[in-house]
């Protein structure tokens, strides 16, 4: 079997880390390229790092090149303290990295996106992670698949006050949320990092994998 080599970013983060661990764990991936701020707390032979702050991506272009491509990046307008620095973060630096990915020929591109991602939506966070879509999907990647988790449920380094709240809230309504609703079911970081890897492994020509659709993969593939 060929081993491959993945590219990570976002490796510090919920959904991050638990695809870190994962690729670890992954005997096809010899190699683990993880750009990041700060080394992450895992260790692993695997495990290349390049530190950056996203800023000076170009500066790593050269180093941008695998199998496989992971893009966790994700914040919140709170923690990134105005909207300007949100996009910057959740739209702007995944289309840069998109764009060194398509220029490098990397075979398949992953992202997390979210549940309602909508470029004509009225919501700010909607409307930015819809635009992030549409114009990732401008690059004409050979493989390009987009996960819209629901609520993400998993302890973070962080603590978010109404962020857990929503959890609690949502743990509760789960029983309510039948058929098509499933897909508004929180869900654990840990499952779509799971889904996200064996996504990276299996034909498809699908693109975009509902919250619903990401719980599924976890017991089916």
């Amino acid at each position: 079997m060929k081993k491959k080599t993945a590219i990570l970013f976002g490796a510090t983060g919920l959904t991050g880390t638990h695809v870190l661990k994962n690729l670890i764990r992954d005997e096809r991936y010899e190699k683990i390229k993880v750009f990041t701020r700060s080394a992450p707390g895992i260790k692993s032979t695997k495990i290349q790092v390049f530190e950056t702050t996203l800023e000076d991506i170009d500066r790593h272009e050269h180093e941008i090149k695998g199998h496989d491509l992971f893009c966790c990046l994700g914040t919140t307008i709170k923690k990134a303290g105005s909207r300007k620095n949100f996009r910057k973060v959740d739209y702007e630096f995944v289309i840069k990295i998109a764009a060194r990915a398509a220029g490098n020929e990397v075979p398949c591109f992953l992202v997390i996106s979210s549940i309602g991602a909508n470029p004509d939506s009225s919501n700010f966070y909607l409307r930015t992670k819809g635009e992030m879509e549409r114009d990732v999907l401008e690059f004409g990647l050979n493989k390009a698949v987009i996960l819209r988790p629901s609520m993400l449920l998993g302890k973070r380094g962080d603590f978010r006050f109404a962020e857990e709240a929503g959890k609690i809230f949502m743990r509760l309504i789960r029983p309510v949320l039948r058929g098509k609703l499933k897909k508004y079911r929180a869900i654990e970081a840990e499952t779509v990092a799971v889904a996200m890897v064996k996504l990276a492994n299996i034909p498809t020509t699908k693109v975009i994998f509902e919250s619903d659709e990401i719980s599924l993969l976890r017991g089916q593939v």
